[in-house]
């Protein structure tokens, strides 16, 4: 598992396109060629706790990432659920108070 700090990302649009930028770069995937879904995650309180990113690529397999809100940082997942990478972002980077 690869990790790394990544201190440019500043908006939720900085956020998307950087984790869809990410993983269409590690799974040699054509940008724009395919869907994306986002999930707000929330706790038992239903406090928002992060998001969860998917890209729906070819034949069905889905790519994933997930950003924690709590510890800043996105988690990236292969099509076969096994995490591959973490990003830690820094202390002043996003922190999405605009996120339900």
């Amino acid at each position: 598992m690869v990790s790394s700090n990544y201190s440019s990302i500043r908006t939720f649009d900085d956020l998307q396109n950087f984790v869809y930028r990410t993983i269409c770069r590690d799974h040699e995937l054509l940008p724009d060629a395919f869907p994306t879904t986002e999930n707000v995650l929330r706790n038992a309180s239903g406090s928002s706790c992060g998001m969860m990113f998917c890209l729906h690529g070819p034949r069905k397999v889905k790519f994933s990432a997930i950003w924690e809100k709590e510890n800043n940082r996105i988690l990236f997942y292969g099509p076969t659920g096994n995490r591959y990478q973490q990003i830690d972002l820094e202390p002043n980077a996003f922190r999405a108070a605009q996120i339900g």
